[in-house]
C-alpha cells in the first residue's frame, strides 16, 4: 500500500519493524491503543480465570466473549495507521438498529458544485476515533492480547461502539444525528447523509456530507462549525482545513480558479499494484478497448486461479475509479464485469489493455464550471406523435421540498444507446450522463434488459431509463434547496 508492506497481524508488525530497523508499526498500534483508552472504551474488572477447555470461569455474567484483532494501513502522506477491530462476526446477527448509512459519491459532487456555485468555502476534515464517540449497547468483553501490555490476559468489558461490532455504526450516526441537530442542520429528504442549513444572512444553504468519519463542508465559514465540534462536542478532528484530498480523490483548483477533482493518487496506486503482479507497468493505450471488440466471443482458455484472483481485483480497481469520475472507462469496465464468474486470457489482457489506458490519461479530471450553458439557439420539434406514448405529462414538483436559496441551477442530460452490444444475447447498452451547469455530476451504462432489434427500441428504453434518472435528480436538488431553471435538456448522443 504506497509502497510499505502491510502486516497482517501484531507479530507480523513487529516483526516487519525488526526487519526495517524502527518502530512505526509499533508506534501505531500504542497511539491507537492510547486513544482507544483516553475514550476510557474498555472497563478493566481482572484478571481472566481459565478452565481447562480455555474458557472465563469469572466471564461477567449476561456478556458474551469476543476476539479483536489489528488491522494496519498506510495513509497517502506515508503515515502508519492501526485500527483495533472487534470480531463483531461473533455476537447475535440482529439486524435491528444495526443500518448506518453513508453520503453517496453523486451527493457529494453535487455538494461540492453547490459550493462553488454560491462561493462558499469547501473544507474537509476527519473525526479521528468518530465510533468511540458513542456507547454501544452490546454486552461483550474480551481477553487481553499481548497488544495491551500490562493489560495481557485481563478481562476487559468493551463499553464504547468499537469499530467492527455490528452496531457500532449505528450508534455513532445516532450521535452524530443529535450533533448535528444542535448546530442548527437538518438531514436532506433525498439523501440524510447530507446534512444543511441556512446561512445566517439567509441567502443560501450550507452543506456539511458525511461518509462515516469524514466530513466535507461547503459553508461561509468552515473553521467556526469545525471549531464548534472541537470546542463544544469534543470532537478530534484531524485534517481540517480546505479540501484537498477526500474519498481517494484529490481536489486542487487549475489556474483560472476552477476547482478540479482527480484520482490521480488512486490511479497510482493502481499502477503500483500492476506492477508488483505483473512485474511491469502496462503498455499505454489510447483507448479502453478496441473498436467493435466482442469479448463475449472470445474463444481463449480459460485463466489460472492465479489471474483470476487477478481478474477480481481489477474490475474492483476499475469500478472505484468510475465512481470516482473516470467515467470514460464506465461501459469497458461494465462490459468486462461479466466475465467474473470465470475469465478467459483474452479478457484479462483486455484489462490489461484498459490499465494502459489508465495510465495514459492518469490526468484527466472533472472539473466544477458553474457557468450556466445556453441553449437559446436549440429548437426542440413538436410532432403530433410525440405524446401518444405518456400523453401530456408534465413535472410533479414534492410539496414538501425546503425553500429555494442560492444560484439557480440548469440540468443537462445525454443519452446513448449501442445496438448488439453483446452479440450473443442480442442486447443494447444505455450510456448516461448529467451535467449541473457545466459539471459532470452523475453517469450510468448498464446492458438494457430487453432485447431490441432496431435502433429505435434501443434508444427509447435508454430515454426511459434516462427520464427516471432526471427526475430522481431534479428532485435532489429540490430537497437540498436548490432552485431549478427551466426543464432539463437531453440529448440522444453521447
Amino acid at each position: 500500500m504506497f509502497g510499505y508492506q502491510i502486516p497482517r497481524d501484531y507479530e507480523e508488525a513487529m516483526e516487519l519493524d525488526r526487519k526495517n530497523g524502527n518502530t512505526k508499526w509499533k508506534e501505531a498500534i500504542d497511539l491507537e491503543l492510547k486513544q482507544i483508552d483516553d475514550y476510557q472504551t474498555f472497563k478493566d474488572i481482572g484478571e481472566a480465570e481459565l478452565d481447562q477447555k480455555g474458557q472465563v470461569k469469572n466471564a461477567p455474567e449476561g456478556y458474551k466473549k469476543i476476539r479483536v484483532h489489528l488491522v494496519f494501513a498506510v495513509k497517502h502522506d506515508g503515515r502508519h495507521k492501526a485500527r483495533l477491530v472487534a470480531d463483531g462476526h461473533l455476537t447475535r446477527n440482529n439486524t435491528e438498529g444495526a443500518y448506518s448509512g453513508v453520503v453517496s459519491l453523486r451527493s457529494l459532487r453535487i455538494v461540492m458544485f453547490l459550493s462553488e456555485l454560491n462561493t462558499l468555502k469547501l473544507w474537509g476534515a476527519d473525526i479521528g476515533n468518530a465510533y468511540l464517540e458513542a456507547f454501544t449497547e452490546e454486552k461483550i468483553f474480551i481477553v487481553a492480547g499481548p497488544e495491551f501490555g500490562d493489560r495481557k490476559g485481563h478481562i476487559l468489558i468493551i463499553s464504547k461502539a468499537l469499530y467492527g461490532l455490528r452496531t457500532s455504526g449505528a450508534r455513532w450516526h445516532d450521535r452524530l444525528f443529535d450533533v448535528m441537530r444542535d448546530m442548527g442542520f437538518t438531514p436532506s429528504k433525498n439523501d440524510p447523509d447530507i446534512w444543511m442549513r441556512p446561512s445566517k444572512d439567509g441567502k443560501v444553504y450550507e452543506y456539511i456530507a458525511v461518509y462515516v468519519d469524514d466530513l466535507a463542508i461547503a459553508a461561509i465559514d468552515p473553521a467556526e462549525i469545525c471549531q464548534t465540534l472541537r470546542d463544544k462536542f469534543k470532537f478530534k478532528l484531524k485534517g481540517d482545513g480546505p479540501l484537498e484530498y477526500h474519498l481517494g480523490c484529490g481536489y486542487w483548483r487549475d489556474p483560472d480558479g476552477t476547482l478540479v477533482a482527480d484520482p490521480k493518487k488512486y490511479i497510482e496506486k493502481m499502477m503500483e499494484w500492476y506492477e508488483s503482479e505483473f512485474g511491469e507497468r502496462p503498455r499505454k493505450m489510447k483507448t479502453p478497448l478496441e473498436p467493435g471488440d466482442h469479448p463475449e466471443i472470445d474463444d481463449s482458455p480459460e485463466c489460472d486461479e492465479k489471474d483470476q484472483s487477478r481478474y477480481l481485483t481489477m474490475i474492483g480497481q476499475l469500478q472505484w475509479l468510475v465512481a470516482l469520475g473516470r467515467f470514460d472507462v464506465f461501459c469497458a469496465t461494465m462490459t468486462m464485469s461479466k466475465f467474473r464468474p470465470a475469465p478467459k486470457e483474452g479478457h484479462i489482457s483486455r484489462l490489461k489493455r484498459m490499465y494502459g489506458y489508465v495510465l495514459e490519461t492518469r490526468t484527466a479530471a472533472i472539473c466544477f464550471r458553474t457557468t450556466e450553458p445556453n441553449y437559446d439557439d436549440i429548437e426542440v420539434p413538436q410532432h403530433d406523435w410525440m405524446r401518444t406514448v405518456y400523453g401530456n405529462v408534465k413535472e410533479t414538483i414534492p410539496q414538501d421540498i425546503p425553500e429555494p436559496r442560492g444560484k439557480p441551477v440548469v440540468t443537462t442530460s445525454y443519452i446513448d444507446a449501442n445496438l448488439y452490444h453483446d452479440v450473443v444475447t442480442g442486447k443494447a447498452v444505455t450510456a448516461v450522463l448529467h451535467l449541473l451547469n457545466q459539471t459532470p455530476v452523475d453517469w450510468y451504462s448498464k446492458k438494457q434488459g430487453t432485447v431490441e432489434t432496431a435502433t429505435f427500441g434501443s434508444e427509447f428504453s435508454a430515454a426511459r431509463t434516462a427520464t427516471d434518472q432526471i427526475v430522481d435528480l431534479r428532485n435532489t436538488l429540490r430537497y437540498l434547496g436548490v432552485p431549478i431553471k427551466g426543464r432539463s435538456t437531453a440529448s440522444s448522443r453521447l
